[in-house]
């Protein structure tokens, strides 16, 4: 992972800068402000700042004037309410913003997310750093034959091998065309809004990515899934601890009626009461489409 001068010299310069406050703040989460969480090969995650806790998510839904003084069990149990009957609003009251250095091809696949404030990191007035990345050996697998989107096995050793050399000189090649395009000296003097058109989308980009707890909730629930792209899913997966520290008894909420969950369709829902009535049903007389029928099949099987 690379962190620049600047970076470093910041985040000392956080740990030892204290405000006092009146607002709520969590100290398990206050302990990983601006600490950066390693992603990939040169990626990281860092929290940058926040805003509210489970607290406020139980203020907001009984709109009531202070903090609140019931039991945590009955605030955690409004807020499994909250979360099993998909109300939304009160989770949107917290908010968190991040700091993240990931792959320009991760950053276009996550941008779809139209629920944050990003500020990206602009090739057009500064230059990218030479750092690309390069997927592991065992992350290296062929084109699934049943998912268009997905992997499937993994390559033998010598193939990998020859991708990782494929990967890694298209984008040195490319990197070093890039400097030269930039060169007044020995190169042409082009824009940076023009170079940078060049590189390879395994170069690394940086942005703040803002959002509220309903959203970034919303984006874990389709990113920590296994079908999710790997490269994608281990910011997932670290921005998961963050919203256990940040509000447990949320995250707890979360894994139960959200991760854990599954939605079955109306049909679904007749076909598993004929068979709990004792029914026999087979696809072809359930209503539902083979892959429908197969889907419910592999969730029941567990």
């Amino acid at each position: 992972m690379s962190l620049t001068e600047d970076q470093r010299a910041e985040i000392a310069a956080h740990a030892q800068d204290t405000q006092p406050t009146r607002r709520p703040t969590v100290p398990a989460l206050e302990t990983l402000l601006y600490q950066p969480l390693e992603v990939l090969d040169h990626g990281f995650l860092r929290v940058i700042d926040y805003m509210g806790d489970d607290a406020a998510i139980v203020q907001a839904a009984r709109v009531s004037y202070g903090r609140g003084t019931r039991k945590v069990s009955e605030d955690a149990g409004l807020i499994r309410y909250l979360m099993r009957h998909r109300h939304s609003s009160p989770f949107e009251m917290c908010e968190i913003k991040f700091h993240v250095k990931l792959p320009i091809f991760i950053a276009r696949q996550w941008i779809r997310h139209r629920m944050a404030s990003v500020n990206e990191y602009s090739a057009r007035y500064s230059i990218l750093d030479r750092e690309f990345y390069l997927p592991a050996p065992e992350h290296m697998a062929v084109q699934s034959e049943v998912n268009r989107q997905g992997r499937g096995d993994v390559l033998a050793p010598q193939q990998a091998a020859e991708v990782l050399d494929i990967l890694r000189d298209d984008a040195m090649r490319t990197y070093r065309d890039y400097e030269r395009m930039l060169d007044a000296d020995q190169g042409f003097g082009l824009a940076r809004e023009l170079a940078r058109i060049n590189l390879t989308l395994n170069t690394y980009t940086q942005w703040y990515w803002k959002t509220d707890l309903h959203n970034l909730m919303h984006f874990l629930a389709l990113r920590i899934d296994p079908h999710a792209q790997y490269e994608i899913r281990v910011y997932a997966e670290e921005m998961l601890k963050i919203l256990h520290a940040w509000v447990p008894q949320t995250a707890a909420a979360f894994e139960e009626y959200r991760r854990g969950a599954v939605t079955f369709s109306a049909t679904m829902l007749s076909v598993l009461r004929r068979m709990l009535a004792g029914e026999v049903v087979e696809q072809p007389a359930s209503g539902l489409s083979r892959r429908e029928w197969d889907e419910m099949m592999a969730t029941l099987k567990g």
